[in-house]
């Protein structure tokens, strides 16, 4: 496996300026061969496991259709969902806002839940840790926590796949270099985006290998991660298989990937090697599943796919409800986007404010009731808003990040106590996680399919207070400027 260098450093400082220019894909990719096509359905053919995916956040659903999803991990809800016969299931542990004990703690319940449902029911199954395809996230905490209770369990496990790519949503890996862009733009490496100035995951490292050895503090170093490069992924999967089997001790892997196809090739060497008797756990973005699973893509759900199941209660608003809980600047650019072109007020939930206990309570409730009156004409968006607080250090940052989401969750509570919307849509991925489990009270839920082509997960909840609304996790950092105005468009048509 050759790990080439990219022009542009990938381990600038996070922030530094001034950043690589972008890079075409072709450019990235010349010279390197198409590989052979693989049929999504010989893979589902040969899946003799359920994946457990354990998603620190929600946004990972939205490559998929079809699967059944819990946002509480007894192991009752494990049964439920392997119970449905589908290839995966997804546990929302919401553990992106945790701090890393909490994260821990969570990852052992759902692990442990899982286990014993699939002992209970007698399907075997296999561990995905899904995380952000930009690079935030509990790592290595997390898939070490999985590959922990397996070993207890008296099954070792030999590598840990780190495959992040999500190319629907332009993250790709080049040479073990990963990027973020579009085909439109060009990419940059991850490291030299917003992504990695992130307050509580922050990293310098664009190169996989790298960023390994970043986030284990040396404990792995990056010289002893094997890339999967692209072209070999293309044109030797005998050599693939062979690099996956020789993994030993949850070695990591790094695996390039910049389209569908790439991640099919992925997945059927990762068959034989696990039939040759490997164990991995796999920490990957959110298309791996699709492609493992043997899942074709779905096409972004019409209209009438995606109004309210039999099971809605009765819907006394005119519109839908969008929480928007992330700050990146793609987001605030889609909200910008939607009121223009639609007029959609805005009710704004001051962090200042939900910061300041005094102030606190009267503040969510005036915002929960300027809300609830906009939706009797209408859509309405709730979002953050006011100066930004910092926090001393990363703890203090998801401290104030909880708080305010708690904030968001008890606003739509309140609201749907009052009127029952058409939809919600959730922008961000704790917002996602917090609306669905706390403030709609979802604990089991299917999901339908994407509102955009690869990206933005409609989820049709089994329970809770608005059961049967449609419930949109819609991930900060997806799409272009449109696409906000886009989804909610044909929601309300």
């Amino acid at each position: 496996m050759t790990k080439c260098a990219h022009p542009a450093s990938p381990d600038r400082p996070a922030g530094s300026s001034p950043g690589p220019a972008p890079v075409g894909l072709a450019d990235l990719t010349r010279g390197l061969p198409d590989g052979p096509p693989v049929e999504a359905s010989t893979l589902a053919a040969r899946l003799t496991r359920a994946l457990v995916v354990l998603d620190d956040d929600p946004t990972g659903t939205q490559s998929v259709a079809g699967l059944p999803v819990v946002t509480r991990w007894e192991e009752a809800d494990l049964a439920w969902a392997l119970g449905t016969g589908a290839p995966a299931v997804y546990v929302m542990t919401n553990s992106r806002s945790l701090d890393p004990a909490d994260a821990q703690r969570v990852n052992r319940e759902a692990v442990t839940s899982a286990l014993a449902a699939s002992q209970a029911i007698g399907r075997p199954v296999t561990f995905v840790s899904r995380s952000d395809s930009t690079l935030r996230g509990h790592f290595p905490l997390e898939p070490d926590t999985i590959a922990d209770l397996l070993e207890e369990g008296g099954t070792p496990v030999d590598g840990i796949v780190v495959s992040p790519a999500f190319p629907d949503a332009g993250r790709v890996t080049v040479h073990g270099v990963h990027y973020a862009g579009s085909p439109g733009t060009g990419f940059v490496p991850v490291g030299d985006t917003e992504f990695a100035g992130d307050a509580t995951f922050g990293y310098r490292s664009s190169s996989l290998p790298q960023w390994v050895e970043e986030k284990t503090g040396g404990v792995v170093r990056a010289s002893s991660v094997p890339v999967v490069d692209l072209g070999l992924l293309r044109s030797d999967e005998d050599a693939v298989v062979a690099t996956l089997t020789a993994l030993g001790g949850r070695q990591p892997v790094a695996v390039d990937c910049v389209e569908e196809n790439d991640l099919r090739l992925l997945a059927r060497a990762l068959q034989r090697a696990e039939e040759a008797g490997s164990t991995f756990v796999y920490r990957v973005g959110p298309p791996f599943v699709r492609a493992r699973i043997g899942q074709e893509p779905h096409p972004p759900l019409t209209a009438s796919q995606a109004r309210p199941g039999d099971t809605a209660p009765d819907i006394d608003a005119a519109g839908g409800l969008v929480v928007v809980g992330s700050h990146v600047g793609l987001t605030g650019r889609q909200v910008e986007a939607l009121r223009t072109a639609t007029g959609t007020p805005e009710v704004v939930l001051d962090v200042p404010t939900v910061l300041r206990a005094r102030d606190r309570d009267a503040h969510v409730a005036q915002v929960a009731s300027q809300a609830a009156a906009v939706l009797g004409e209408g859509s309405v968006v709730v979002r953050r808003g006011g100066a930004f607080v910092p926090g001393r250090d990363a703890q203090e940052s998801l401290a104030f990040a909880r708080a305010v989401s708690d904030a968001v969750v008890e606003v739509v509570q309140q609201v749907v106590a009052r009127r029952c919307p058409r939809f919600v849509i959730a922008k961000g991925g704790i917002t996602s996680s917090d609306v669905a489990s706390r403030g709609l009270g979802i604990r089991r839920a299917l999901v339908r399919g994407p509102m955009l082509p690869g990206i933005v997960s409609l989820w049709e909840p089994q329970d809770g207070p608005a059961a049967g609304v449609p419930y949109i996790v819609f991930a900060g950092n997806v799409g272009d400027d449109d696409s906000l105005t886009q989804v909610v468009s044909v929601l309300s048509a």
